[in-house]
Formats: structure tokens, sequence, C-alpha cells
């Protein structure tokens, strides 16, 4: 790219032409064919969230999550009702189209709509996801409406440098590793080493046509195992 310069002969960003604040993301469900991701309720997703968290045999999956594992479904239900009740993250439930149940969570948050950025996160899939194509096909939902419907410019990823599950995660989707924010934050009275990750919007579509041949149903065989990686059809 060459460099620009103002009348300074000092080095400047290229232009963002007819550029204007974004839209806050709205409380809308979005559809796929497996899984339909829908503004996080108390009466309709605790209960399910709540067995489907629990199905796990211990909390590891929490190692790296700013709470912890709830004991009981009353504490869940309170803890559902004030993240679902925030504007920013904006949380959502994961719902699987095959039984209508709510089996993970996933949240659009740091919401920034004059600069056009915005963060996924409190991504918590429960076992009831795994080895299935939901959390794969609740990014691109996700990805669908930060670029499609509402034109932001950057689509972020933040998580423990020490989160090789995660970090492995934000590469497979197509985020690009920006680097470490050293001791960025404490929780659960430890420190935090935060690995950066983005997709930029001229990124997407790329990325966006690798997720949707990803999830088209020929390429799983009648196991459900995948034929062709997403890594692999992002690489075509």
């Amino acid at each position: 790219m060459t460099t620009r310069t103002n009348a300074f002969g000092q080095p400047i960003g290229f232009p963002v032409e007819n550029w204007a604040e974004r839209e806050r993301p709205p409380r809308t469900p979005m559809l796929g064919r497996y899984c339909r991701i829908e503004p996080l309720d108390v009466e309709r997703h605790a209960a399910d969230l709540f067995d489907a968290y629990g199905e796990a045999p211990d909390e590891r999956d929490w190692t790296y999550v700013n709470r912890q594992r709830s004991p009981s479904l009353e504490q869940f239900r309170e803890e559902v009702a004030v993240l679902a009740a925030r504007p920013d993250p904006l949380n959502f439930a994961i719902i699987d189209l095959t039984n209508g149940q709510a089996v993970g969570t996933i949240a659009l948050m740091r919401i920034d709509p004059p600069h056009g950025v915005i963060e996924v996160g409190g991504v918590i899939f429960s076992p009831r996801m795994q080895r299935r194509p939901t959390g794969t096909e609740a990014l691109y939902l996700l990805g669908r409406r930060v670029f499609d419907e509402l034109g932001y410019r950057r689509f972020e990823w933040k998580c423990d440098a020490l989160n090789a599950r995660s970090m492995a995660a934000a590469r497979r989707y197509g985020f690009t590793f920006e680097g470490i924010f050293r001791q960025a934050i404490v929780y659960h009275g430890r420190s935090r080493d935060t690995a950066w990750f983005s997709m930029l919007d001229t990124e997407w579509p790329a990325a966006r046509a690798a997720f949707e041949r990803w999830l088209d149903p020929d390429n799983f065989d009648e196991h459900g195992g995948q034929r062709r990686s997403l890594a692999e059809l992002r690489e075509d």
C-alpha cells in the first residue's frame, strides 16, 4: 500500500470515505441451518443452560471464564437475569434446532459504533455442542450481523493468552493474531495476559465463503464428521 502523507509530510492512514457512525446491534434473533441465536432470557434459557453446562464432568471449561459455574439453578437464574439485562455485553443464547434447547451462550461486547469496532465474547459452549456445527455456525451468524447487516469495520476476539483452545478457535474461524497485552487484567485472583485477534471487513467475504462451504450439509459424512476443515476451505 502506498504511504499517504499530509501537508507536513507526515504519514497518515488511508481515507474512509462516507463513513458514518454504525448502529448498535439489535436484540433480534439470527437463524441458521443448525442453530438459532436469540437474546438471552431467564425464563426461556436458564434451565436448559444449567442442565447443559451441568453435563460437563468438571469445571475445566470455566477456567478462563470470568465467573464460576453456578452450583444451583436458583443462583444461575440470578446470574442470567443480570447478563440478560446488560446492553453491553449483549448476551445471546445458542439454540440447537434439533431439539429447541439452549446449549451455549455468546455475546457482542465492547460495542464501538463511532469507529465500527465490536468484539465477540461470553463464549461458553456446553458439552451438547461438541462434535456439532452449532458453535461454528453461531460465529458465522454473528459475523453476518457485524459485517453484512451493520457494516462494522473490525471484529475482535480476545482471550487469556494461556487458553490454547480459545487461541486455536480464533485462528480456525479466520481471526488474525495481533499480539499480547501483558498483565491486562486480574481475574480469579490471578494475572491474565490477553491475546488479541481481529477480522476486518475486507477479510470477511473470504471468511464468509469458507464458513458457508463448511456448513453445507454435503461437507459432513453420515456420522456427522467433516469432510474438509474450515482452515482448508479458507485456503482454496
